[in-house]
């Protein structure tokens, strides 16, 4: 039995058109779409401070009350708990600094934009999940037999008539038309 290529190989990644703001003031979001343009601005300025955040040489503006810090604060906190905050101050500041020299409303903005621009590439994602989902249902029902709504029906009549039984053939019904004991599942 040959394994086959079309699962093993992944189907090209297709270039999905960003989509542009539909107006400077568009209606109000929802608050889950409102928590996913909230978590897109804390990334952009997560990536613009990843140097304060992960230690590698700080790129920002220098503060002078900061300037001879080794501003590693991920490697500063590696294996401490309690004591984190009380030993890596400094470099928490300097995050902080950065975090907060980032934070502004042009960035806010820019999530917003970017939000709307990648809202077909979601789109697309959903309908893979939805896909997916469909396909292992699918796969779950040919596997374990029928689903539950069809079990009570004529289907499902018909698949406890012919029960198989591990060992041997299964007993015969009564003649009152009740299924034995071992035709039940």
């Amino acid at each position: 039995m040959a394994p086959s290529t079309a699962a093993a190989v992944p189907e090209p990644e297709t270039e999905i058109p960003r989509l542009p703001m539909p107006s400077r003031n568009p209606l109000p979001l929802s608050s889950s779409q409102e928590a996913q343009v909230r978590e897109l601005y804390h990334a952009r300025v997560r990536g613009y401070c990843a140097a304060e955040i992960k230690g590698r040489a700080w790129c920002g503006a220098t503060l002078d009350s900061f300037s001879n810090i080794q501003p590693v604060f991920a490697d500063c906190a590696l294996g401490r708990t309690f004591t984190a905050p009380f030993k890596c101050r400094a470099q928490n500041r300097l995050m902080n600094a950065c975090m907060v020299q980032h934070a502004n409303q042009t960035e806010q903005d820019a999530a917003r934009e970017e939000w709307f621009a990648t809202r077909l590439k979601r789109q697309r994602d959903r309908e893979k999940r939805e896909e997916r989902r469909k396909e292992q249902e699918k796969f779950h029902r040919e596997w374990w037999g029928l689903p539950i709504e069809d079990r009570e029906g004529e289907k499902g009549n018909e698949v406890l008539r012919r029960a198989e039984r591990v060992g041997g053939f299964p007993k015969r019904d009564d003649k009152e038309g009740t299924l034995s004991k071992d035709r039940h599942r």
